[in-house]
């Protein structure tokens, strides 16, 4: 960003809920499909159809609010949001109104403003409140290198259906398959300062929404998208500029490059002194530019008025409290306690935590092995090393974490090396092979612990490099490396490491 200048910059995401039916009707909530094939008489809007709330989702959007430490609205009405799409059947969208399910909540995210310390990781149109970005103290109980962004509120709604131009040159095509899945619209407050922070912050949204098991993040299918607002000022101005929405960014790149587009493009008008109306804007990915799409709307345009076919949504402090007590350990907790009993750095907690399938996962095989920090090594280096080489999550790794902590124990116990357990047993494991122990028997892998043939493979190698022995004694300690390298060769990788130094050292010693 130019210097002198500052960005304002506002998240709207929009999640759409893993519910098996639709937000208020009984149809099928499932990407995909043949086009229309998951609609009825109520998501169409057809004249006499009648909506019901879908208990479900109201008992996500209270898990989510709970986990960003907002406020449970007890009493949210719904409300008639006009606007005339051809992918909107009825013409209007159901959406909460003035109060929503959730206000006043907060994402903790990155600061990237604090230097090379920090760590990265991770509806109804409504003014921007004045509240702004609160930088974390190392009293407040949290790392001094996250910021708080406000969640102004997440409200529920239903999704439009899907408008398709490029099957015909001729006509545009509509799908109302979506039309009518749940949808939670969670407006952030005006707290980001950078692309880069906008983008953390849709990281870390996406990884607490699929990690509640509320939403499966898929943005290729719109399952988990954005609208950016985003406007700019001179550095040391209180006063908002004009604010700009860019909409549907379905991507954590694309987010981070139209805003970056964006910000240049305001500043450049501003510089030359052009003023500029609020308006709505497109990403247009293959050009890398935003390009006007149509005014801005106010809240008049809508014309909003409460649904007459839905009572107003009534939220006890039972219900609140049943939702509290089923939710699962959340990851800032889940992250400090691994640090905690595991004695594992901030970095490797927040890499253990990537999924909720993930940590559970490293957690069954710290408890079988009975050391974390072993279980944390193999997680993040060769389980995650065969992940990325078949592409595929923890999930479909198919090996038991019993059998792995299994293996640990065997390194532990220096049945096996660990060059053994990584180079022979570990892909045999995942071969199905058997378990790390029979593996060890059938192929005989188990280590030599006898000082005796450990002792004359040392005599020997130190025997056949003469040479490098003189170097060695003579001041060149790299050679104490190929030595023992010679060694461990010549016992096949399998003669105990430690023992084979011990033996090395005192051999070189008498002379």
């Amino acid at each position: 960003m130019k210097p002198g200048f500052e960005a304002v910059i506002g998240l709207e995401v929009h999640v759409q809920l893993l519910t098996r039916s639709k937000m208020f009707c009984a149809c099928r909530n499932e990407y995909g499909g043949d086009p229309n094939s998951h609609t009825c008489p109520v998501c169409l809007g057809l004249p006499g159809s009648l909506p019901v709330i879908n208990g479900e989702a109201i008992r996500m959007a209270i898990a989510f609010g709970l986990a960003v430490h907002g406020e449970i609205r007890e009493a949210s009405p719904f409300y008639r949001k006009q606007y005339f799409y051809p992918d909107l059947p009825k013409g209007y969208q159901i959406t909460q109104g003035p109060v929503a399910i959730v206000e006043n909540g907060w994402l903790e995210i990155p600061d990237v403003r604090v230097g090379p310390d920090s760590v990265s990781g991770l509806g109804p149109d409504t003014e921007w409140g004045a509240r702004g970005g609160r930088r974390a103290s190392p009293a407040s109980g949290r790392s001094p290198s996250s910021r708080r962004i406000g969640i102004e509120r997440a409200h529920l709604e239903e999704d439009s259906g899907k408008s398709s131009h490029e099957l015909s040159e001729a006509a545009s095509h509509v799908d109302l398959n979506r039309a009518g899945v749940p949808l939670l619209e969670i407006v952030g407050g005006p707290d980001l300062r950078s692309p880069q922070e906008a983008y953390d912050y849709l990281k870390t949204m996406h990884h607490l929404v699929t990690y509640l098991g509320i939403c499966d993040g898929n943005m290729e299918e719109g399952s988990l998208r954005c609208d950016a607002n985003v406007s700019v000022r001179r550095e040391g101005e209180s006063a908002y500029g004009t604010r700009v929405e860019v909409k549907n960014l379905n991507s954590f790149r694309n987010v981070r490059l139209a805003l970056e587009y964006e910000i240049e493009r305001q500043i450049g008008l501003v510089e030359r002194g052009e003023a500029f109306a609020q308006e709505t804007r497109g990403w247009d990915a293959d050009k890398g530019e935003t390009r006007p799409q149509r005014s801005k709307e106010a809240a008049m345009d809508y014309r909003y008025f409460p649904e007459p076919d839905l009572p107003t949504l009534q939220v006890t402090p039972e219900e609140v409290e049943a939702v509290r007590s089923s939710m699962l350990e959340l990851p800032e907790s889940r992250k400090a306690r691994f640090i905690e009993a595991y004695g594992l750095t901030d970095y490797e907690a927040g890499m253990l935590l990537q999924s909720r399938a993930f940590a559970d996962y490293f957690e069954a095989v710290a408890r079988g092995a009975g050391n974390g920090k072993q279980a944390c090594n193999w997680m993040l280096g060769e389980v995650s090393r065969t992940l990325n080489e078949r592409g595929g999550s923890i999930e479909a790794l198919g090996l038991d974490p019993a059998l792995l902590a299994e293996l640990l124990r065997l390194v532990e116990a220096r049945t096996i090396n660990l060059n053994t357990a990584k180079e022979a047993v570990f892909p045999a494991l995942l071969a199905g092979e058997g378990s790390a122990a029979q593996i060890v028997e059938t192929k005989g892998l188990a280590q030599v612990s006898d000082r005796g043939p450990i002792e004359a493979l040392v005599a020997e190698v130190l025997a056949a490099h003469p040479e490098q022995v003189a170097q060695l004694k003579g001041g060149n300690p790299k050679l104490r490396g190929f030595l023992v390298g010679q060694i461990m060769k010549q016992g096949k990788g399998k003669v105990n490491p430690q023992l084979v130094n011990e033996v090395l050292d005192e051999s070189l010693a008498r002379g």
